[in-house]
């Protein structure tokens, strides 16, 4: 699994982009403890796509927003696209036992429609549904329920590891379950926002999801919602950490993705289903999205020893 990091800019931090490999579920775990290494960075950054960081004991320091949280057994931080988390050291961890589980919308199935679109609309996403937060949420397992946490994400992070046969299919089922679990957690906390959900952007990645084919620029989403360009420029970046241009962009990577690996379409028909009638301004695209061409990661697919490893 490989991260992209996307500069800061001067009003958000530096806002990192979950990229599998070719065929890869796109599901990243890894322990937070003593020994911890990084596999981006250690300063005030964001992700673009959610992230789970659960606690089975006590010691350490977890950074997020701005606020220094003590963490203590049974913590669980729901981390939403766009949350702020503060800088990192490892001295922070070096007490700590626990885990960070990472995913995309992409690994809960072929009817979600992309990560933009999904952590608003999908039933187990709803927690992740905060806009920008400030910070990630803060939850507590109940004690008795703690054993059982801890061996969901060990048989999870094991699937993924040893990748035996119909690993996928077991290692979606622990995640699916793991997001049972903190829907039901933060149950009272989302609440108010289920009732409160945010209109304007939900219209923004509709107008998104129903035109990525077709040629799509800020200016025709500003029109459909009715307001200025600027101020929904402002909105949606201040909301997700990311700009208009940049959600269609990964609509349209994302069906892309799909297309490249599940069908033997030319790269050129491929390009035009999802906006891109020049070949060339696709596979540029496509190149400075992933770090290579669309065939190059097409072949990738079809030969998982010159896969990339992240």
């Amino acid at each position: 699994m490989r991260t992209v990091r996307k500069a800061p800019g001067r009003d958000r931090p530096a806002t990192y982009s979950m990229l599998p490999a070719p065929g890869e579920l796109p599901v990243a775990i890894w322990r937070l403890e003593q020994g911890w290494e990084s596999p981006g960075t250690f300063e005030e950054h964001a992700h673009d796509f959610p992230g789970l960081a659960y606690f089975q004991s006590a010691g350490g320091l977890l950074r997020t927003g701005r606020r220094a949280w003590p963490i203590e057994a049974g913590d669980l931080y729901v981390i939403a696209p766009g949350d702020v988390m503060g800088h990192i050291h490892p001295r922070d961890l070096a007490h700590a036992h626990g885990w960070g589980v990472f995913f995309t919308a992409d690994a809960l199935g072929p009817d979600v429609p992309g990560a933009h679109l999904a952590w608003r609309t999908h039933p187990l996403l709803f927690p992740f549904v905060r806009g920008g937060a400030t910070g990630a949420l803060r939850l507590r397992v109940p004690e008795p329920d703690r054993p059982e946490w801890t061996v969901r994400i060990q048989a999870l992070h094991d699937e993924l590891a040893q990748r035996q046969d119909s690993y996928r299919e077991a290692a979606l089922a622990h995640l699916t379950l793991l997001l049972v679990g903190v829907s039901r957690l933060a149950a009272d906390v989302v609440g108010d926002l289920r009732a409160n959900r945010e209109p304007l952007l939900a219209e923004v990645f509709e107008v998104i999801e129903q035109r990525y084919p077709q040629p799509l620029s800020l200016r025709d989403v500003a029109a459909a919602v009715s307001i200025s360009p600027g101020h929904l420029t402002s909105t949606v970046r201040r909301r997700t950490g990311r700009t208009v241009q940049e959600w269609i962009t990964e609509r349209r990577m994302v069906q892309a993705r799909r297309l490249l690996a599940a069908t033997d379409l030319p790269i050129s028909e491929i390009g035009r289903q999802v906006g891109f009638p020049d070949p060339g301004y696709f596979a540029r695209t496509f190149g400075k999205v992933h770090g290579s061409s669309p065939l190059q990661w097409r072949r990738a697919g079809a030969d998982p020893g010159s896969r990339p490893r992240g």
